[in-house]
Formats: structure tokens, sequence, C-alpha cells
């Protein structure tokens, strides 16, 4: 089982391999270079590929991962999971990764899902002690595991490619693994390349309705909370309703 990186002009910014140093980052042609000088295990892919993150994860499934395997950020800082001591849970880094990650899989095959991830979000305030594990919630693309999946990523909704992709898996095979006790540091914005590159509000919204006309209203929900406060406000981000039963 390999861990793989999709990673796009940041060779100066990458910060994974600080946490798994044998990830393989999958680079474009024109600057794989770049990511050799640097010492990093790399695959290349043709440039054409780039572009669309939807593509690229694609084209990541059908040439590298195959059958197993496990598709991450390149900006990753640390992984964490919620502890329960003295009835609060708390915070503790996960030391072995690897092991981690085997345990991924293994449950994933247990509980009969194609794809598993952690949790979203790394608030204290969202975590429930009592749903450790949740079978039909979006996990986002910054860590996916792949277990014999057929599915693809849909290529007309690069910007919202995970809730997609969490959608058709429940649709298909009626579920998708979620380790809720589990938790990634990151920072998405500041770091330069990636997808930060066509982000744009006005894409942004243009994505949030082809989802929404993809899925139907009753799914995919535009969040018009801020904070916890009604206002006048809008999340880029939906809220997903997947109508199947259970946790």
């Amino acid at each position: 089982m390999k861990i793989y990186s999709p990673s796009y002009k940041r060779a100066n910014g990458v910060k994974t391999h600080k946490l798994i140093p044998d990830i393989i980052y999958c680079v474009a042609e024109f600057e794989a270079d770049e990511y050799k000088k640097k010492g990093y295990n790399i695959e290349i892919m043709p440039n054409p590929i780039q572009g669309n993150i939807a593509r690229v994860r694609n084209y990541m499934l059908d040439n590298y991962i195959k059958d197993k395997g496990l598709i991450i950020d390149d900006d990753i800082e640390g992984l964490y999971f919620w502890d329960m001591e003295e009835g609060t849970p708390k915070a503790k880094k996960i030391k072995d990764i690897k092991e981690f990650i085997e345990h991924g899989f293994n449950l994933c095959e247990e509980f009969g899902s194609r794809l598993w991830g952690i949790n979203i979000i790394g608030d204290k305030g969202s975590y429930r002690e009592y749903s450790p594990f949740s079978l039909s919630n979006p996990i986002s693309a910054a860590f996916m595991g792949f277990l014999n999946n057929e599915l693809r990523f849909d290529e007309r909704i690069p910007l919202k490619e995970d809730y997609d992709y969490s959608i058709q898996n429940c649709n298909t095979y009626r579920k998708v693994l979620r380790l809720n006790f589990a938790f990634m540091i990151k920072k998405d914005h500041g770091n330069l390349g990636g997808c930060a590159e066509s982000r744009t509000i006005k894409f942004e919204m243009e994505q949030l309705d082809l989802l929404q006309k993809k899925w139907g209203r009753s799914i995919v929900k535009k969040d018009k909370t801020q904070r916890g406060k009604r206002t006048k406000g809008f999340d880029i981000n939906p809220i997903i309703k997947i109508p199947i039963k259970g946790i």
C-alpha cells in the first residue's frame, strides 16, 4: 500500500513528507526537476493532466492506486485523534501514522466500504465521543483511502470533487467510512500553488450550483449561516444530507 499526494507548483511548500517520509508526490513533467532537486519521491504525470484536480485524482487512481492506496494533500502538518480523559476529549498526536493508516484500511474492509477518511473538522466542540465512526457523512479529498473502488471523480466539479465523490460512494456502495475520532491540521490559505490558483468566489459559487443541480436541494444544501448565527452571509462549503439511515 502506497501513499500519494498531488502537488502543483509547491516544490518549496510541501510539508507532508515530514510526517510520512516515503510519500510519493505526483507532479507534472514541467516541474519534476524542481521536486527532484529537493530529494522528494515523485511520480511524473503528463502536463495536460494538470489544471483540474478532479482529472489529476482520476489519473492517480487509474495509474497508481488501482486496488488499494491513499491520496492525501501535500501540506498536512499533523494528524491527531481525540482521546477521552476524565470525560473530556483531548487531542493527541498520532505517532505511528503508517500503523494508523493500515488500521484505517482494515476497518474500511470490515465495514464493507470502498472509501474511508477522517474528520473534516478538528474542533473539539464538533466531536461526539459516542460516534467515533460514521457511514453517511462526506470526507475531504485531503485524506482519502481507496479500496477496490471503481468510481471516479466528476471532472466538471473540480472545486467540490470530494463532496461529489462522497455522495457517489454512498449512492453506489451505500456507505463511506469516516473516522470521526481522527483529524488533520493543515493550512488551506496562504500556501501558494495547488487549487489556490483557480479558486475564486464566483467559480466556487458556480461549482456549488452545479453540485446542487446534480444531486438535488434535499441532499446538497447551501449554508447560509456564519459562526452559528443567522446572517445574510454565505458559506462556499455546502451542507450534505445523505438520505441513508444509520450513523
